[in-house]
């Protein structure tokens, strides 16, 4: 027995012998790592001190930063972009304010950058605004990390962010991109007040059910979802990255969402429902609205048009596939085309369409590619376009389907997200579109449109440019300015 005292008291001595050198040692590093910290955080302040311009009246102006590593390209995003700078310009004119964009587009100048958002959306900002031109744009791109690459992106967006804050510090930092990552970074070594406008959420609970039903989609591969232990590791590796993504977006202090599919989930990751909102993203409905709408028995043949980034989540292949069973049902009895319009952003999206042309040629199926195209053109398009066609499941928002329902094209989206939730939906008990969810399904629902009399086309058409007023760039603006309130006090 006294041997058996004697070893448990040897135990506790060597746990002992253990325990404090470790917590003096952890102690020492946790100290280290914050003296760390503010060591940055000092620098970046004396950093901003001498680099913040002064207005006339010798008092420092407000920096204003929106992270868009991606403005010069064409998609709703970018909008969203451009009409809040103008909402923040016609509200604090009167104020020192110096706009800046974080931006990776170093093949264009700022100018060059302006003259693109008003060529395509029709915006122009009435004060001039600061481009910082980031180097390190490859960081946040897909192509780089072809496995982990929610994980690889994240950490990039960390490392292009750091970029962004050591050339420019600002008073108030806003993500319009969603690179939540980069919010904790410009929230505790920069000092900025935070807010963001979240498109789509990096990962949401469909994700995870995708992962947990084992079911192929573009962002879950074949190989994966067909063995039970790949898909068990990525299950866990999807929870781990959640509840990060969680503790970081929950560091802003304005969340804006753009629909409802997103705010669900951003309030189920995030738990921040004191500060987010729905923010309608500004669809140029009126625009739109303007098109005379054109008589059908002037049409020699029905146009089905598509709007969207050439992006691999937009699924353009399912639109081909569709037409292509749309015209076996109809033969020759009415003439049919089917045009994707789109932005490309990069050589990923230009070899997207390529391989859409091949997917084309393949199946013998006539479709017309309009990329980058000016925005009077896209007006033409829809303006003589029958059908309106979008694919993505799952669909944050979709200012596409807006623009279209707003021109007068009888609009078929994908039954599931923005457009399920807060599009095409009943307006004051009228139908306002179709929606859809296989290729089966958008064929049958093309056909059907197809064979409406004109009358109850327009019917539809009437209907659905009724119902899209609440999507303005108005309505917009109102909203977004009350959001961000809080940030200029």
């Amino acid at each position: 027995m006294a041997g058996a005292g004697m070893c448990l008291c040897d135990l506790i001595r060597l746990l002992c012998s253990l325990f404090i050198p470790g917590l003096v040692v952890s102690g020492a590093a946790c100290l280290l790592m914050i003296i760390f910290v503010l060591g940055i955080r000092l620098w970046i302040t004396q950093k901003k001190k001498h680099s913040t311009p002064e207005g006339k009246d010798g008092k420092k102006h407000l920096v204003v930063a929106f992270f868009h590593p991606y403005c010069n390209a064409g998609g709703g995003g970018e909008r969203v972009l451009w009409c809040a700078l103008r909402a923040l310009q016609k509200r604090y004119k009167d104020v020192n304010i110096t706009y800046v964009v974080y931006t990776g587009d170093r093949d264009v100048t700022g100018e060059q950058i302006l003259n693109g958002a008003f060529t395509r959306f029709n915006i122009k900002l009435p004060h001039p605004v600061k481009f910082v031109f980031l180097e390190k744009r490859y960081l946040v791109e897909a192509r780089l990390y072809p496995h982990f690459t929610l994980l690889g992106q994240s950490l990039g967006s960390i490392f292009l962010g750091w970029e962004a804050l050591t050339k420019c510090v600002p008073d108030v930092y806003i993500d319009s991109m969603g690179y939540a990552f980069t919010l904790p970074l410009f929230k505790y070594l920069g000092g900025c007040r935070i807010g963001c406008y979240v498109h789509y959420p990096t990962i949401s609970t469909d994700m995870l059910s995708v992962v947990r039903n084992q079911s192929a989609r573009f962002n879950n591969a074949s190989f994966i979802s067909s063995n039970p232990v790949l898909s068990r590791l990525k299950l866990i590796y999807y929870y781990m990255f959640a509840y990060v993504y969680g503790l970081v977006g929950s560091s802003s202090d304005v969340i804006m969402v753009n629909s409802t599919w997103t705010l669900n989930h951003i309030l189920f990751l995030w738990n921040s429902g004191d500060r987010t909102s729905i923010v309608y993203p500004p669809c140029d409905v009126q625009t739109f609205l303007d098109i005379d709408l054109v008589e059908e028995s002037s049409r020699s043949e029905h146009s089905i048009v598509s709007v969207g980034q050439f992006r691999p989540e937009k699924d353009h292949p399912l639109q081909i596939r569709a037409f292509s069973t749309l015209l076996k049902r109809k033969g020759d009895a009415q003439k049919l085309k089917l045009i994707l319009i789109g932005g490309c952003r990069d050589r990923d999206d230009e070899q997207r369409v390529a391989n859409l042309r091949k997917i084309c040629e393949d199946l013998g199926v006539p479709v017309e590619f309009k990329v980058n195209i000016p925005f009077e053109e896209l007006k033409k398009h829809l303006a003589e376009a029958t059908i309106g066609l979008h694919t993505m499941w799952n669909e944050h928002f979709g200012i596409g389907i807006v623009e279209c329902m707003a021109a007068g094209t009888i609009m078929l989206a994908h039954d599931s997200g923005g457009p399920k939730l807060d599009i095409v939906v009943p307006y004051e008990g009228t139908i306002t579109g179709f929606r859809a969810d296989s290729e089966e399904s958008y064929a049958e629902a093309m056909d059907r449109i197809l064979s409406l009399s004109a009358d109850e086309r327009l019917q539809i058409r009437l209907n659905a440019r009724q119902s899209v007023n609440r999507f303005s760039d108005q309505e917009f603006e109102a909203n977004f300015l009350s959001a961000v309130e809080r940030l200029f006090k």
